[in-house]
């Protein structure tokens, strides 16, 4: 089984110390991991059975905290941290194919007359502008804390890239405007 990036994550959590999967949820929420994978409590529970199902958790415990749900409390098995590590190399080591909705939009984009295209790009500028100021905020409250470069790089990452996508974007609606760019709508 390939492991999904949610698996990851949970098994990156659970290679650090034993835990249920809400306080899994609350982690990843505090670290603003919600950049790098899609996380819903409910997801977070069925990834976390899937893994345990595959025998790459085990759970180690229940408890209750008042009128609360019995917690379970999962440790990563050490098949589990050969799959995350494996996983973790095979993405690291070949390109995926990932289907982001702005390229979508950028090639069909010609259905759109040019100057309403330049008005959406500006909307989408700001959003994203404001995105990479929040990225940017917690990369540097994250270093004053003292966290090693090696637990920034993902975040790094996207701040470039995010920089590179408003700049190629701002190029973009620069052309359209000046007419740079031969807009030819899409002929029916």
């Amino acid at each position: 089984m390939a492991l999904t990036p949610l698996a990851v994550s949970a098994l990156a959590l659970l290679a650090e110390r034993p835990m249920h999967p809400y306080e899994m949820y609350q982690l990843l929420l505090e670290r603003h991991e919600d950049r790098f994978v899609k996380i819903r409590p409910g997801s977070l529970y069925h990834a976390v059975q899937r893994l345990e199902d595959e025998r790459l958790v085990e759970a180690t415990g229940t408890d209750r905290d008042g009128n609360r749900p019995e917690r379970t409390t999962y440790a990563i098995t050490a098949e589990g941290r050969v799959a995350m590590t494996a996983r973790i190399r095979e993405i690291l080591q070949r390109p995926v194919r990932e289907y982001p909705h702005l390229p979508l939009a950028l090639a069909e984009a010609h259905n759109v007359p040019a100057e309403q295209v330049a008005a959406d790009l500006r909307q989408y500028l700001v959003a994203l502008d404001d995105d990479i100021a929040e990225l940017a905020s917690v990369l540097r409250a994250a270093r004053d804390r003292g966290k090693p470069e090696t637990y920034l790089v993902g975040g790094d990452y996207l701040l470039t890239m995010s920089t590179a996508q408003r700049d190629w974007i701002a190029l973009l609606i620069t052309r359209i405007d000046t007419k740079d760019f031969a807009w030819q709508p899409h002929l029916a």
